[in-house]
């Protein structure tokens, strides 16, 4: 591993005289204590903990979270109150075929919320590095509460945009930094489950949605559509007041500067004392890691690394353009699949269709198959 000893030197660490083996001394806090790095890929990591899977697995349930908001869309904008509150229109006394939210206010309330999660997410990742990834999800879920209380209180098409594009951005916040934060958090081994599991829990979300559409489809008063938007309240209340009671990433306290926090944090998430070896070698990575990108991103203005991620040429498997363009490809073909017209229109299509009896059903089990599936 390769620690450059002027950084060390500026956050109270002493590097060892073996390029092999980096020694980290640290000053910082009320006690001194020692961080052995090394380069052997195959170091053994701290035996992963019960309270390791409950902390990374409730970061997994912001997954319900954005699942739940994605779905809850489709069944309310079918529901026969919502459409009279909306549109004015009054059931019976025109053909049913024109007793429907109209297509340009479908468009305008689902894709509205798309551009508050675009310029959140883009935002998200500045705001993460300078106030930290919990505080960042935190701030999310608060921006989110504020969105669903416009959402709720609506009564025109107007307001309820409002009320989406305001949610998006908290939305854009949490689910821009939520796989950031667990990825930090979580051992190496149990990395790939988590993530997976935070997407199976979308698809948890889109099936509680359809539940709740389900239930509340009948009402005859503005509860057929409040109480599925309400209820969003809980997923966000659940998610930023849990995480009160977790840590923030060892390796945001590293990019601070902070090794002494890092070393408390990352001993608390391995259930390790901070002098243990699993705890020393995995903090030397992580500072060793952090050096390593410093080195690859230009230290020069804000725009340059925005620059840095165009650079390079499509013929250059390493170039950043390339890795960009694949990025941002697989998420281009992934919506190009069509799923989410179901989840956002499924109920509203079913109708128009005019062969389905009971609609709400049909879309409820859309969208347990989908959690099946991802099974």
């Amino acid at each position: 591993m390769i620690i450059r000893s002027a950084d060390l030197h500026h956050d109270g660490l002493e590097p060892d005289e073996n390029p092999q083996n980096k020694t980290l001394a640290n000053n910082e806090g009320p006690s001194e204590y020692i961080v052995a790095g090394t380069t052997n890929i195959e170091r053994v990591e701290a035996p992963i903990t019960f309270k390791a899977y409950l902390m990374c697995c409730f970061a997994a349930f912001g997954g319900i979270y954005f699942g739940y908001d994605t779905g809850y869309l489709s069944g309310v904008m079918g529901m026969d109150y919502f459409i009279h509150e909306f549109t004015g229109k009054v059931k019976g006394t025109i053909p049913d075929d024109e007793f429907v939210y109209a297509a340009w206010q479908k468009s305008l309330t689902t894709s509205i919320f798309s551009a508050g999660t675009f310029f959140g997410a883009i935002i998200a990742g500045d705001l993460a590095d300078f106030i930290g990834r919990r505080s960042t999800i935190i701030s999310g879920c608060g921006v989110f509460i504020v969105g669903v209380i416009f959402q709720i209180a609506s009564t025109t098409v107007a307001m309820i945009a409002v009320g989406r594009i305001i949610a998006g951005f908290g939305v854009g916040f949490v689910s821009a930094i939520i796989i950031l934060y667990m990825s930090e958090i979580s051992p190496k081994k149990v990395r790939g489950a988590i993530v997976s599991g935070y997407q199976f829990c979308i698809t948890v979300g889109l099936l509680l949605a359809s539940c709740v559409d389900y239930a509340t489809q009948d009402r005859t008063d503005s509860g057929s559509y409040r109480i599925p938007i309400a209820i969003q309240f809980l997923w966000a209340i659940i998610l930023a007041v849990g995480l009160f009671f977790l840590p923030d990433s060892p390796r945001f306290y590293v990019k601070k500067g902070r090794i002494q926090k890092a070393a408390e944090v990352l001993a608390h998430l391995r259930g390790q004392p901070q002098d243990s070896r699993y705890i020393q070698e995995e903090l030397a990575e992580i500072i060793a890691n952090h050096e390593y990108e410093m080195s690859l991103i230009p230290q020069g203005n804000y725009w340059a690394s925005w620059k840095a991620c165009f650079e390079g040429g499509m013929k250059h498997a390493s170039s950043n353009l390339r890795r960009t363009i694949l990025g941002t490809s697989l998420q281009m073909m992934q919506q190009l699949t069509g799923i989410n017209f179901i989840f956002y229109f499924g109920t509203t299509f079913f109708q128009q269709l005019g062969t389905i009896d009971n609609d709400f059903l049909i879309q409820l089990i859309t969208t347990l198959v989908n959690v099946y599936v991802r099974l």
